[in-house]
């Protein structure tokens, strides 16, 4: 098979991402340039071009990426669908609630845009996911999510609860206390003293039952005193990290794990990567991208750059229309009025639905 093909548009740390993952999986990835406002400072192996247009002459991608700030992300949405190109925009794909708005009505209907949501497609994530849909834990009713912010932990909420665009009541409130915090995305702090940081806590109620919990501290991605939580409750048991205990029969509740094989341990001479995710025995996940040592992040945002390439040249669905992405972020922003103002906050329908 033909590698997926695109292009970044913007030249920053996100864009340096993108081309690192097709270094690393060439056969199925390849970036063909780069389109910045200052191409000559673009030193990445890749061609590099002032405008949109210039880059379409040269060679044509399955789908261009945007990686630019926040507010200028509607702005190459609206280029790229202007030129008939599909795109795939950040996350979130509009600052705030009247410019996701604004983008619906100028790109809605053009099903040109999808959103680089990747957690669900993330190893760990993308196993439980699949250990819910076959039923383990029953019908899901609440999802608990300690791990990442806003819209990446709605999209795992609403994800692991089979939702779509049902109305949600959103109650939040904000804590702040001292905490060490050693370890940020730029490394390690050897003076790090405890400082104040704030944790958001957040009710999600979508109604008949089915609720989320919100739970993030600030910099929990990369804290490395700071645990991950994630918990699916089901009608017949119950999936915590990579824990499941449910109801076999009466008064027979048992317990398996999620067991991943990871290479490189000990003699094993395969590699050194993520290679499956099981449960008792059957495999939920496989690593798409063997051999190419990636980190469970990395396949994740790898997944998503393959993903929309299949889907731009209609070999399969859409991974995250844009209709989603601004799901997400319009109640990661009631999360944060909600926290602000101490009342709750309700998303209804809006023009996406």
């Amino acid at each position: 098979m033909a590698p997926t093909t695109f292009a970044v548009v913007g030249s920053g740390k996100r864009c340096r991402f993108f081309l690192r993952l097709a270094a690393a999986a060439p056969d199925r990835l390849r970036a063909i340039g780069v389109v910045s406002r200052s191409p000559e400072r673009v030193n990445e192996g890749v061609p590099a071009v002032r405008t949109l247009d210039e880059l379409l002459a040269r060679e044509r991608p399955d789908f261009v990426a945007a990686a630019v700030p926040w507010p200028q992300m509607p702005d190459v949405a609206r280029a790229a669908v202007a030129l008939g190109v599909p795109v795939l925009v950040e996350t979130p794909p509009a600052p705030d609630l009247d410019g996701l708005r604004a983008l619906w009505a100028d790109v809605g209907g053009s099903g040109l845009v999808q959103v680089a949501e990747q957690y669900l497609l993330m190893p760990g994530h993308a196993a439980r996911l699949a250990a819910v849909r076959s039923g383990v834990v029953g019908e899901p009713t609440a999802v608990h999510v300690g791990s990442t912010h806003l819209y990446h932990a709605v999209s795992l909420v609403r994800g692991l609860l089979g939702l779509d665009m049902e109305d949600v009541a959103v109650s939040a409130r904000a804590f702040t206390a001292p905490l060490t915090d050693p370890l940020g995305f730029d490394g390690w702090r050897p003076d790090a003293t405890p400082e104040p940081r704030t944790r958001t806590i957040a009710t999600l109620d979508f109604g008949d039952g089915r609720h989320g919990l919100y739970d993030f501290t600030e910099n929990q991605w990369w804290n490395p005193l700071l645990a991950r939580r994630i918990a699916v409750r089901g009608t017949t048991g119950e999936l915590v990290d990579d824990r499941v205990v449910r109801l076999v029969e009466p008064a027979t509740p048992v317990e398996s794990h999620l067991l991943y094989r990871r290479l490189g341990i000990d003699l094993n001479l395969e590699g050194n990567e993520l290679d499956h995710v099981s449960l008792d025995g059957r495999v939920l996940y496989r690593n798409p991208f063997r051999g190419t040592r990636l980190s469970e992040d990395d396949i994740g945002v790898a997944a998503i750059l393959d993903a929309t390439g299949a889907w731009a040249r209609d070999e399969a669905p859409p991974p995250y229309p844009l209709a989603q992405g601004c799901q997400d972020h319009a109640i990661s922003l009631a999360i944060g009025e909600s926290a602000r103002t101490g009342q709750d906050v309700r998303v209804a329908k809006e023009v996406w639905v």
